[in-house]
């Protein structure tokens, strides 16, 4: 079946559960596209169609809406990550745009703007309470919310309470939380049904004597190795109590074993410790929130010199691939993890991952890495070898707030050309932010490389002057044409601005900056004129 015979079948079914018809004669805005996405995604999937009336008998229209539709796809899969799909149809009526996008992940419900949409006739509201649990419930029983029988109140340590307390109070600026009574506070964050405690009270503020009675093999257990020998490590404990009792002293142990590099920063030489504390933390809250806690056995943070491995009982969740773990996080005991989010240690529940991968990209260490993640365990290796010394120094010209507010997958941009390696298709969206930033510059044949100061501090410059040579004669070309944007600039002006290339080495260097968006052509043969920017989409954004 061709594409019209494919939209025409498309017209006569009834629009509903997977269909979204629009018409977006000349434009169609991006926000409100976005929308749509999220709210199909959250009901199984679908299509959304610009180009074709939304009444019966539906005509298709043609739309002129977004003429760069890669692009478009592209600001999508940034914002929502669902891998969404786009097919132009050139329809004898008119063109017509047909976004694909897929059903959300099993037990995630996509939001935009904090609002989880679906749609209600015309209309985009928020998903109902109940529909929201049940997809919540997709992903699993939650282990974590179950009473534990036999536990009472008393078998949870006060120390660990007030703990979570007083995190809360600093998390939340209520002071109220310090008169709450041990029963109130439990029930208030539901660690407790009726009174009776859960597994999740358990395991964050559980007793030793109540953790080996109703969860005996679910301990910590932290190991000392000076090498990759086999045999017993240079020291070992195990932790068989609430979190609460134990998170900070886990840290406190490995730190002392925690050794600091050395880089210089001009006349200074600042020291760098092999293991950030705010990564290694998040892979702990990660191993205790995501492991199975039906699965014997235990957790092992095991550190050597270099690096620190964190292994955790029970395979990835179903949704959750390595491949998309940053953008697919679903914790398997959600009351654990809901419990983390209102005290402050994680900023939102399935966070973590996001924290792990911008902690070693910051201090310029390798990937967290999953060899040895199998249908029975997930394992993480943090390593602490700082690689490039000077892309730490690089990132320090940048303030905090800059840095605090870069995306992930920004992150990833900056660690890629660190390496000196090519941007995926799915980043290249980030780029525009980051040269704004004054962190990464265009190069030769629609490239990026870091920004200058980089390459002078690696006595470099020549290299970074061949990598911009042709970039350099192309912003000449685009600071002309925009400071001529009413009337276009001919390719005879051009030519004349750059009198050291010949008039096809100009046309090659604009059809390379066309190429990139950054000019469009108008008119044909001697009236053509070079105009800045995409070609006009009519202000839709994306």
């Amino acid at each position: 079946m061709t594409d019209v015979q494919m939209l025409e079948q498309w017209m006569q079914d009834t629009e509903g559960e997977n269909l979204e018809f629009k018409e977006a004669r000349n434009r169609y805005d991006f926000e409100e596209l976005t929308k749509y996405c999220v709210a199909l995604a959250n009901e199984g999937g679908g299509k959304i169609i610009l180009g074709v009336s939304d009444d019966r008998p539906r005509q298709v229209v043609g739309s002129n809406a977004f003429n760069q539709p890669e692009r478009t796809r592209a600001g999508l899969n940034q914002r929502l990550h669902l891998g969404i799909r786009f097919d132009e149809i050139l329809h004898p009526d008119g063109r017509v745009l047909v976004f694909d996008i897929p059903s959300r992940p099993v037990g995630i419900a996509i939001q935009y703007d904090g609002r989880y949409l679906v749609r209600d006739g015309d209309s985009l509201v928020g998903m109902s309470g109940e529909r929201l649990r049940d997809i919540i419930a997709e992903s699993g029983h939650d282990f974590s919310a179950d009473v534990c029988e036999g536990l009472t109140i008393d078998d949870l340590e006060d120390s660990a309470i007030e703990e979570f307390r007083q995190r809360w109070i600093d998390k939340s600026g209520n002071g109220n939380l310090q008169s709450l009574s041990r029963e109130q506070l439990l029930s208030d964050i539901e660690a407790t049904v009726d009174g009776s405690p859960t597994y999740a009270a358990l395991i964050l503020f559980g007793s030793q004597a109540a953790f080996g009675r109703y969860l005996a093999n679910a301990e910590v257990t932290y190991e000392y190795r000076s090498s990759n020998a086999s045999g017993p490590a240079q020291k070992r404990l195990e932790f068989r109590e609430g979190f609460f009792q134990w998170y900070d002293q886990l840290w406190e142990q490995i730190n002392e074993r925690n050794d600091l590099q050395h880089f210089q920063v001009g006349p200074f030489v600042l020291d760098v410790p092999t293991f950030h504390e705010r990564g290694i933390r998040e892979a702990i809250l990660n191993a205790v929130s995501h492991r199975n806690y039906q699965l014997g056995g235990n957790v092992f943070v095991r550190q050597y010199p270099n690096r620190i491995e964190v292994v955790s009982p029970g395979s990835l969740p179903v949704e959750v691939r390595l491949e998309t773990i940053l953008y697919r996080q679903s914790p398997r005991n959600r009351r654990i993890a809901d419990i983390f989010t209102k005290c402050g240690l994680v900023e939102r529940s399935g966070q973590g991952m996001n924290l792990m991968f911008e902690s070693a990209i910051q201090h310029s260490k390798s990937l967290p890495d999953f060899t040895g993640t199998d249908n029975y365990q997930v394992s993480i290796t943090l390593h602490g070898v700082m690689q490039n010394p000077e892309f730490v120094r690089f990132l320090r010209e940048f303030d905090d707030d800059v840095k605090d507010s870069l995306s992930t997958d920004e992150w990833l941009v900056l660690d890629q050309l660190s390496r000196e390696q090519p941007l995926p298709d799915e980043l290249l969206v980030c780029t525009d932010r980051l040269i704004e930033l004054g962190m990464i510059v265009r190069a030769a044949r629609g490239s990026f490389i870091l920004a200058e100061s980089y390459y002078r501090s690696i006595g470099r410059e020549d290299t970074f002057r061949r990598l911009r040579e042709n970039e350099v004669l192309k912003e000449r070309l685009e600071a002309h044409i925009s400071e001529h944007a009413v009337d276009g600039c001919s390719v005879g002006e051009l030519v004349d601005l750059l009198p050291g290339l010949t008039r096809d080495q100009v046309r090659a260097l604009l059809d390379e900056l066309r190429g990139e968006e950054r000019v469009h052509l108008r008119g044909s043969r001697r009236w053509a004129r070079w105009h800045p920017g995409p070609a006009p989409d009519d202000g839709e954004g994306i």
